[in-house]
């Protein structure tokens, strides 16, 4: 009987050993490492994004060229709304990380966000197939009235834009999050793969990017826009299907029965203020009562410490908050000037989907005598140096400085991210000189007063602005989501991507105010605004080098906080 035992035991020990800690199937079940969960499952979720991707880009890239054709806006009209709802769509996975962490689940929500994806796609398409622009009848037409699009066909529009930004608010933050998930920490391979997968995330990313901006914006410029806003409905559905089939090889965290964790970390700025006029003594005395010992970050944000204590001086299980609770908020909190200094990147960052495209519009984009590429498509250079460039980082850069510094990182998250904000400075002083140049080419070959001509100066020259924010983006980009994901409470990962994704919903809103405030600054009797309809008597230059400066001093605040962050998890600096 002993034996039998014995080798029951040894039978089942490799078993034990394959098992997930913390982690379950989706019937509930304990996962084994083998079968379950790593670049297996992590390819299934990067699908889905891949093809979300495609469809959020295959309306964004180009939609201010629909703004200011089929429903007529004004240049600056156009980006001001594009940087709207592009701030709305990056501000809403706050509210969809929030739901998921709390109450529905990440899986859940990604199903529940793909097929929103799906209504709010379907309706764009059938708001372009209801009333289709013919830019030929609009010049033959003998008032504008009649090439005006109708009112109902705007109000759809826009309604079914608002679906696309409400469903981004559920996918974005939680694909991410349920695909990290799916690497185990307390494995060091699956730890170091875990980190490889923030960069070939981004990478595959950007592939479905380079499709949707070549192949989509083709099709919406040449051949039919309510095609253009089809076929993302149709990969929508077809990456819905995808993701489900991976249910089987899914892992699904296990989250304690414990309070929200939400509210459990709000709760401790709640008592902390409720405790203002504790003294610091007392605060001392309970710490020293608790057998806390000072350590590194321990006197930051000590104001938060009050909440050891309830305002009645009682101690009952729910007045207070322990020490753990409170470092969870202290990380919290140290994320806010870090947040706060990338909002500049963000509005750099905004400028690639509207200025960007603008410009391009009025430059020589013939590729052949015959065949001219959409200036939208323009963006994909910023994706195809992303996908050059994570490789030579992943496989190159990262070893290298892993060999100088003896992280595992190479170099931090922190300094990734610095990296890439001075790079989005850089890029915007090329594009303003570039600006200068087109402008200068308008005034020689006398176009100035000819807004429609093309100005004979290759839309090459935009090239370079636009890999520099390819490769800026591959350092802050990337660097944002390891870090947002990585400093929040485990329990709060969807909300801390969700916090990355709001420094560009922020950014947008900022982009907008900016655009709105200058325009009105600049224009008046007899004056051309920064943002003419007329690029070729407009100052985009100027708020290049605008945007420029702010990026400088974002830069240097940036290195202030950085140099003062204290990690929340040093094995992965």
């Amino acid at each position: 009987m002993a034996i039998s035992t014995a080798t029951i035991s040894e039978a089942e020990a490799p078993l034990l050993n394959d098992t997930v800690e913390g982690s379950v199937d989706f019937k509930g079940r304990p996962v084994s490492r083998s079968k379950s969960g790593g670049w297996k499952s992590a390819s299934f979720i990067i699908g889905v994004e891949v093809a979300e991707r495609i469809s959020y880009y295959g309306i964004s890239s180009n939609l201010i060229s629909y703004l200011t054709g089929p429903l007529g806006q004004s240049t600056a009209t156009a980006a001001a709304n594009v940087n709207a709802w592009s701030g709305t769509a990056s501000l809403l996975p706050l509210l969809g990380a929030l739901l998921a962490d709390s109450f529905f689940g990440r899986y859940r929500m990604i199903i529940f966000a793909s097929v929103l994806y799906v209504v709010g796609l379907g309706l764009l398409s059938l708001s372009a197939v209801l009333f289709p622009f013919d830019s030929s009848a609009c010049q033959n037409a003998p008032n504008s009235m009649s090439c005006s699009p109708r009112g109902f066909q705007v109000i759809l529009f826009f309604f079914s834009l608002y679906v696309v930004a409400l469903a981004q608010g559920g996918h974005k933050p939680c694909v991410q999050a349920f695909g990290a998930d799916q690497f185990d920490e307390a494995d060091p391979e699956e730890c170091k793969a875990k980190s490889s997968f923030f960069n070939w995330w981004y990478f595959s990313f950007c592939a479905g990017v380079v499709v949707a901006l070549f192949v989509l914006n083709y099709i919406q410029d040449n051949l039919s826009w309510g095609l253009g806003f089809g076929i993302p409905c149709v990969v929508m559905c077809l990456a819905l299907v995808v993701f489900l089939l991976g249910t089987v090889t899914y892992r699904f965290r296990i989250h304690s029965d414990e309070r929200n964790p939400f509210l459990r970390i709000g709760q401790v700025f709640v008592k902390a203020a409720r405790n203002w006029q504790t003294t610091s003594s007392a605060i001392s005395l309970e710490e020293e009562a608790q057998g806390i010992l000072p350590h590194e970050g321990f006197e930051q944000f000590k104001f938060l410490n009050k909440a050891l204590l309830a305002p009645d001086g009682s101690k009952q299980d729910g007045n207070v908050c322990n020490m753990s609770d409170i470092e969870e908020a202290k990380a919290v909190l140290r994320l806010i000037p870090i947040w706060a200094t990338c909002l500049c990147y963000a509005i750099v960052f905004s400028q690639s989907s509207t200025l960007f495209t603008k410009q391009g519009v009025t430059m020589n984009r013939y590729i052949t005598s015959s065949f001219q590429i959409p200036a939208a498509s323009l963006q994909s250079f910023i994706s195809l140096s992303i996908i050059i460039f994570i490789p030579i980082y992943d496989r190159i850069l990262v070893p290298t400085a892993r060999a100088i510094t003896r992280k595992p990182s190479g170099i931090s998250m922190l300094q990734r991210i610095g990296t890439g904000i001075l790079l989005s400075f850089l890029s915007m002083v090329i594009a303003a000189l570039v600006e200068k140049k087109r402008l200068k080419t308008a005034l020689e070959y006398g176009l100035v007063d000819l807004p429609k001509a093309t100005v004979p100066m290759s839309v090459w020259w935009l090239i370079p602005q636009y890999l520099l924010f390819g490769i800026s983006d591959v350092f802050t980009m990337v660097g944002l989501q390891e870090f947002f994901y990585d400093q929040v409470p485990s329990e709060l990962r969807s909300i801390g991507l969700a916090l990355y994704l709001s420094i560009f919903g922020i950014g947008s809103f900022l982009s907008s105010f900016l655009i709105s405030a200058i325009e009105k600054a600049t224009s008046g009797q007899g004056r051309d605004s920064w943002f003419s309809d007329n690029l070729n008597r407009a100052h985009l230059d100027y708020f290049y080098w605008f945007l420029a400066g702010l990026s400088a001093f974002a830069f240097f605040a940036y290195l202030y906080f950085a140099k003062s962050y204290i990690y929340n998890r040093k094995g992965n600096i």
